[in-house]
Formats: C-alpha cells, sequence, structure tokens
C-alpha cells in the first residue's frame, strides 16, 4: 500500500496536526517530511497541489489542507 505524505513546516500547528496524524493513520501509513530541513522537496510538495501546510497528500493524490500554518510562498522564503 502506498502512504500519505504529511508535510509540515515544524511551526507549532504543523506538529501538533503531525501528532494527530500519525494518531489517526498510524505512523506506517504516512511519510513526514519537514519542508524546513527538506527544502528539496518544496517543488514535490508544490507538483503535489499543496498550497498551504500542514498538509496530507493521500496516496491517491486528493491533497487535504489541515488548519493553516503557513503558505507555500512562506516556507520557500
Amino acid at each position: 500500500m502506498k502512504k500519505s505524505v504529511f508535510y509540515h513546516a515544524g511551526c507549532p500547528v504543523c506538529v501538533s496536526a503531525e501528532h494527530d496524524i500519525i494518531s489517526l493513520i498510524g505512523q506506517e501509513n504516512v511519510e513526514i517530511v519537514h519542508l524546513g530541513d527538506n527544502k528539496e522537496r518544496i517543488a514535490e510538495a508544490d507538483q503535489a497541489g499543496v498550497k498551504s501546510v500542514p498538509a496530507l497528500v493521500t496516496p491517491n493524490g486528493n491533497v487535504l489542507h489541515i488548519n493553516f500554518g503557513a503558505s507555500m510562498d512562506e516556507v520557500k522564503g
């Protein structure tokens, strides 16, 4: 089974959402990507349709924007 990908920027909103996502779907079902630590994956998140973080991209390619921590423009700096 393909994993969901959870993109975040490390802010308190993102970290809280990360814990909730892991609790809901399980660590084994989600890849966590901290875009502040993995700037090389920003283009990947953009291509997937992520407009703000935190966001969860499902295995089917749906983007679920969770709350609003930061826009992708803010993440890009």
